[in-house]
């Protein structure tokens, strides 16, 4: 007892005295980027020669993954080391409580006598984010760095790169392009429209090909600030002392990419750099190493501790992938999506590193969906109108149509996800291996995002979604995911088990049984017809809403025509959302004109549902979508 109190007393001295036997960390953080860019990673037209560099004396990870595929869900589970399906944070730009046990793992680093610095993103996507940016960060702002810590105190430090965000590549009007991405890249590091292979799920012309360059010049200005960031670690003479991470918040802005549940929306660039001094604790001593073990954001909390020696807190269940604690890989990874802006949507994911298995809840929107951010960028414009001119072969044109229940990739034989497996008689036993584990992975998660958005700001009301899942009274998720289970899967046996889940005093239980026959074809939703115009009156919103949509569009029933345009107006901003995506993906849409113009007219909407109801009438060509015509929204830059 006694030898163990001294070692405490020691250990604090040392703190305090800010001992630099232990590593400063330095996060290299920059959007919306897919491996398929970075030069490292095989892509020779690339022009990132910083990135490059440090895979060569560093380690390169074939097989890393963001959690989510939009910017704030995913930083919620980067800064938390906890999962979005068990906090509630899987929904872009939400804002519901967390415990508050859960810190923001800077704040442990902190404790410990670090010197936190965030420059400066946040978006951590969770209630009361001024407390927990606070207790996390010594600094949060554009100015802060290691350079305002005490002397020889060790630093975590935080810094993140728009030039290759979304807003760059696709978004903002070519003009804006060029004065934020061309005008400071230094033209030998340019890269012309004609200069490198398109990428088969895009169509091959002169106009794609002018969009498309902008993803590699972002990049490329990305890689120059980068090298300057690097540099000023070396002036400072710290780069002996530093271990360096550098990776992208999630995939590819482009369209299929980002929000979309696929790999192209997951998987990330990601490099380790490891000082000498520092090579104890790097998982591969060999120098320009690449390593093909799985990681994901959950992972970099726990493993950013144990490196600095700090206890990790019970309530993250990542794995340490550096240090000398490194945990045992793990055969599988379990990935989510769900809301981006405007755009409801639900995809459990899971990935061996060769194979990745998606499961879509929703799928009677397609891969390539509404969401208003996007809208406005000309490259989905000329996906669109390549569409209607008959332009897109079968592969790009499936991205505009309802999705399969199922997607089954070869993500190392088929980096683009052209060809799914899912049906092919000979992958049916790996696809149903990763069905099992994908359910298993659910149901011990107790997987919370499987309540509707209006659920969760209902139940944040009295507690956290994180604590409600793991009331098995409240929230019996196997009872939940065996009718969940079934949406998207089409066919008579299918819509009878959902029919007859109708009647289930369990409210979420109906819900997920009217959102599973908004997947059917017509011939089934019409022989249920009884059923699902009774279900209009259901005393639960959710299900009301989503059985009003299936009778209007199938049966067109006025008293649903009359209960949407109810919903569109009412002021609960979850409802009138739900509402509002579903009536993007119905056939006739003219006698809810009037009520959505009204909407979109009215400047004090909230974001997401301005931007819903501007999709609604820009699917009907109402309003203009280009980014210039955008009239009365203010596009956000911090997706």
């Amino acid at each position: 007892m006694k030898i163990k109190i001294l070692f405490l007393i020691l250990y604090n001295i040392s703190l305090l005295g800010f001992s630099q036997d232990r590593p400063n960390i330095l996060w290299v953080t920059f959007e919306d980027t897919s491996p398929q860019f970075i030069g490292c990673y095989g892509n020779k037209d690339a022009r990132t020669p910083v990135m490059d560099k440090l895979a060569q004396t560093g380690i390169r990870y074939n097989n890393a993954f963001s959690t989510g595929t939009v910017c704030s869900p995913s930083r919620s589970t980067l800064i938390t080391g906890v999962r979005t399906f068990e906090m509630g944070t899987g929904n872009h730009r939400s804002s519901f409580p967390i415990p508050d046990f859960i810190h923001g793992f800077p704040y442990y680093l902190r404790q410990a006598g670090y010197y936190t610095s965030n420059n400066y993103k946040t978006d951590y996507n969770i209630k009361n984010v001024k407390d927990f940016i606070d207790a996390a960060w010594n600094e949060n702002s554009n100015k802060a760095g290691w350079w305002k810590r005490e002397q020889d105190q060790p630093f975590f430090a935080v810094f993140n790169f728009m030039d290759s965000h979304q807003s760059r590549t696709m978004t903002f009007s070519y003009k804006n392009y060029e004065k934020l991405v061309i005008d400071k890249l230094p033209e030998t590091n340019q890269i012309g429209e004609q200069d490198f292979p398109m990428p088969p799920i895009y169509r091959d012309s002169p106009e794609m090909r002018k969009q498309f360059a902008r993803v590699y010049n972002s990049i490329a200005l990305t890689d120059i600030n980068i090298g300057k960031l690097l540099k000023r670690l070396e002036d400072d003479g710290l780069r002996d002392d530093t271990i360096i991470f550098c990776f992208a918040d999630h995939g590819e802005g482009m369209p299929r990419g980002k929000t979309n549940g696929i790999n192209y929306g997951y998987q990330i660039p990601f490099i380790a750099w490891f000082p000498e001094k520092y090579k104890h604790l790097s998982p591969i001593k060999t120098t320009g190493a690449i390593t093909n073990e799985m990681i994901c954001f959950e992972d970099l909390a726990p493993t950013m501790l144990a490196i600095a020696g700090v206890p990790v807190p019970k309530h993250m269940k990542g794995r340490v992938f550096a240090s000398s604690n490194h945990s045992k890989p793990t055969p599988y990874l379990e990935l989510s999506s769900d809301r981006s802006d405007n755009g409801i949507d639900m995809i459990r994911s899971i990935t061996d590193g060769t194979y990745t298995y998606s499961r879509n809840y929703m799928p009677f929107m397609p891969e390539l969906r509404y969401i208003r951010f996007m809208e406005i960028g000309d490259i989905k414009q000329l996906m669109r109108n390549d569409l209607q001119n008959g332009k897109l072969n079968d592969l790009q044109s499936d991205l505009f149509k309802p999705r399969l229940a199922e997607t089954l990739y070869n993500t190392k034989a088929d980096p683009w996800e052209t060809e799914n497996l899912a049906s092919k008689p000979e992958m049916q036993k790996v696809l149903k291996r990763f069905r099992k584990a994908l359910d298993k992975k659910i149901l011990s998660s107790k997987d919370v995002m499987f309540l509707p958005e209006y659920e969760i700001n209902e139940i944040s009301k009295t507690t956290t979604p994180y604590q409600f899942r793991l009331d098995a009274h409240n929230y019996p998720i196997a009872k939940i995911y065996k009718i969940a289970a079934l949406s998207g899967k089409r066919g008579k046996a299918i819509a009878e088990m959902q029919i007859k889940a109708l009647n289930n005093e369990n409210k979420i239980i109906r819900y997920w049984a009217i959102t599973g026959l908004r997947n059917q074809n017509e011939t089934i939703l019409k022989a249920n017809k009884t059923a699902i115009q009774e279900a209009i009156n259901d005393s639960y919103a959710p299900v009301s809403i989503t059985a009003s949509v299936i009778a209007y569009n199938s049966f067109h029933n006025k008293l649903a025509e009359q209960k949407l345009k109810s919903y569109c107006k009412t002021n609960n901003e979850h409802l009138a959302l739900m509402t509002l995506n579903h009536l993007l993906y119905v056939s006739n849409k003219t006698p809810f004109i009037a009520t959505i113009t009204e909407l979109a007219k009215n400047n004090k909407l909230p974001y997401n549902l301005k931007a819903a109801s501007l999709d609604v009438l820009g699917s009907l060509n109402l309003v203009p979508n280009n980014f210039a015509h955008h009239t009365k929204l203010s596009p956000t830059t911090k997706n």
